[in-house]
């Protein structure tokens, strides 16, 4: 009898411990403000600290604690080696205890401004932010910084904790003093409800409960205000949203959608549009472990059926018809910058949302916010913890809602597409037609697309291709090897890492030149297309290899003042025309007879180059493919590094 009631006792108390609230919050203050020695005291007092765990905190506290003879509370946070010598926080550092009405989740972030990303990171989920200010400094910069992050989190509920009153002799003037300097600074701000507590968190005073050493403070104690705070209301039950997250198919007859309620309450019944389709059906139940469910709301994950069937797959959104998201490409937002590496603007980042995962581009950065006095400043991009306002553009559209209205769908995280780093956080502030999106090129940008020239400048290429455009240009008589030198030397350069492009008549005449025959005449305009083509490829950054036989010094020059000279290096294979008329007997032999005309070599002068750059013997290709490598490379032709 006495282990039944036993067990149902537990079973009770576990019922009763299920249903209590939970209260996330975060602490921030500056450094040696006290934060973690508050949320330490705070655990003391209300009992939640192992007898263990208790033994370790007084030998720590003899040993590396930096309260004197008292015990540090802060050593059940500071948990670092770094953050027990120097006796600050690094890291955030998350901790969970109950009292009989409440649960708490508590985040204890750094002060230092370096660690602004830590302060992000553990203020993403919070309900509520206790920011300390130690009572001999009174309001100072680190204070404006933390309630501005505090404010752009969207967290509602502010205590400001004046710590350490005992070194001030519990002073009423220098409480109230504090007050009115935060008060001034904090309506500049969004946060609808702070609240004023002084403290002493080392000695316990107004803590957990009230101390008698303030008889003039008549608030509640620390404890009691996180016990009776309201938070529930602060959550969206108004807007329906609910990223599906996965498709549970476990036979034939059953179809659910699982995922997260981000916000809004749904009951079977209820109608429901998927987005992007727009297709709506109804709610025809919430399944759950005991039974289906009457509603849902959030954050509870649930798993709902629909009355129709409808193809949604993850990162769509289920939606109330009559009232739906915003659906953009293109919106505005704060950005919160968290890599080391700063922002490439140029950079095409993944963006996650919800459960929606798409490309995303940073259009400009409107400004940039000191986090400390507030002002703005027009900045390129962002480094390191700061924060600006920036306008994106997804590959596609986003269900979001503001982030004043819905923190869950109005933020983000950028990811590099390399390093796969969380770069970045974002909150949304609201879309952006189209017609207001800045411009990305600048009034000299388009000044030089007007003329026709390229944004893009030689260096740039160069740096991206590792070599400079230009025009090798071999010539020589039919036969005399210079395609298959020109050919072996596009494969190695290929293979090399160069950016090559092959001309040649077999490749020009079909297409480009398709109309010209084998005059003289129309040989030169051959070449002379062929030549344009080649500048434009150069411009480009492209090596180009052409092989064509271009038979005279004044063919060459017109080619070499199109390309432009200093561009244009001219490649001759010196075989005589006896190995040509070996290599190629057939095409010779129709020419003595008369079958074909103009050839050079037979019935046309060719004129040796006068200044060929380099000058090949046909039966030497091996050696004449390391001499081009050596010539390319000496000339800073390629490979550049």
């Amino acid at each position: 009898m006495t282990t039944l009631t036993n067990n149902l006792d537990i079973r009770a108390f576990l019922d009763q411990d299920q249903k209590k609230d939970l209260l996330r919050l975060l602490t921030a203050g500056s450094v040696d403000d006290g934060k973690s020695t508050l949320i330490g005291r705070l655990m003391f007092d209300s009992k939640m600290i192992y007898e263990d765990q208790l033994a370790a905190l007084e030998r720590d506290s003899k040993r590396v604690g930096h309260a004197g003879e008292d015990i540090d509370y802060a050593l059940l946070l500071d948990g670092l080696k770094a953050e027990r010598e120097q006796g600050i926080t690094i890291d955030v550092a998350y901790r969970y205890f109950s009292t009989a009405k409440r649960k708490f989740i508590i985040a204890d972030t750094p002060g230092h401004e370096q660690y602004t990303r830590n302060m992000i990171t553990g203020g993403s989920t919070a309900n509520l932010a206790i920011i300390l200010i130690d009572a001999t400094k009174g309001v100072i910069t680190q204070t404006r910084r933390h309630t501005f992050l505090v404010s752009l989190l969207g967290i509602k509920h502010v205590v400001l904790a004046v710590n350490k009153m005992d070194l001030v002799d519990f002073s009423q003037k220098i409480f109230d003093d504090i007050c009115s300097d935060y008060k001034k600074f904090v309506t500049q701000l969004d946060i609808p409800d702070v609240n004023f507590i002084p403290l002493s968190a080392l000695k316990g005073d107004n803590v957990v409960e009230l101390s008698p050493k303030m008889p003039w403070y008549h608030g509640k104690s620390m404890l009691e205000f996180l016990e009776a705070v309201h938070v529930s209301s602060d959550r969206n039950y108004d807007d329906f949203r609910f990223p599906v997250q996965y498709v549970l198919r476990p036979d034939r007859d059953f179809r659910g959608f699982a995922g997260q309620v981000a916000s809004g309450i749904v009951k079977p019944g209820d109608s429901i549009m998927a987005l992007p389709s727009r297709k709506t059906s109804k709610v025809k139940a919430i399944p759950g472990y005991d039974g289906d469910q009457e509603q849902a709301f959030p954050p509870q994950s649930v798993t709902l059926v629909l009355e129709d069937e409808i193809d949604i797959s993850r990162g769509e959104m289920l939606v109330n018809p009559d009232n739906l998201p915003r659906m953009e490409r293109h919106f505005e937002a704060m950005l919160v910058w968290m890599d080391e590496e700063p922002m490439d603007i140029s950079t095409q980042f993944f963006l996650k949302q919800t459960t929606n995962t798409t490309r995303a581009r940073i259009d400009m950065i409107r400004h940039k916010v000191d986090v400390n006095t507030l002002e703005k400043s027009e900045v390129k991009n962002l480094t390191l913890n700061e924060i600006g306002r920036a306008v994106l553009t997804t590959a596609k559209p986003l269900f979001f809602d503001p982030y004043k209205k819905n923190k869950n769908t109005g933020s983000f995280v950028l990811i590099h597409p390399v390093t796969n780093n969380t770069v970045a956080v974002g909150m949304i502030l609201d879309k952006l037609d189209s017609k207001n999106l800045p411009s990305r090129i600048t009034d000299v940008e388009k000044e030089t697309i007007r003329k026709g020239k390229s944004l893009i400048s030689a260096e740039s290429r160069e740096k991206r291709f590792n070599q400079k455009g230009m025009t090798l240009w071999f010539t020589g008589l039919h036969g005399s090897g210079k395609n298959e030198l020109a050919f072996s030397l596009e494969k190695k350069l290929f293979d090399d890492g160069a950016t090559v492009v092959l001309l040649d008549g077999s490749s020009v005449r079909p297409g480009l030149s398709r109309e010209l025959d084998f005059s003289p005449a129309d040989r030169a305009e051959n070449l002379r297309r062929v030549a344009h083509i080649c500048k434009i490829l150069n411009d480009q950054g492209i090596i180009t290899i052409c092989s064509f036989i271009s038979r005279n010094n004044s063919i060459r020059g017109q080619v070499s003042e199109i390309i432009g000279q200093d561009k244009f290096h001219l490649f001759f294979m010196d075989a005589s025309l006896e190995y040509c008329r070996n290599n190629k007997p057939e095409l010779y032999k129709k020419a003595d007879k008369g079958e074909t005309e103009n050839l050079p070599g037979a019935d046309l002068e060719f004129e040796k180059p006068a200044h060929a750059n380099l000058v090949f013997n046909p039966e030497e290709n091996e050696l004449n493919l390391d001499r081009i490598s050596d010539y390319l490379e000496k000339n800073k032709i390629f490979p550049l590094k």
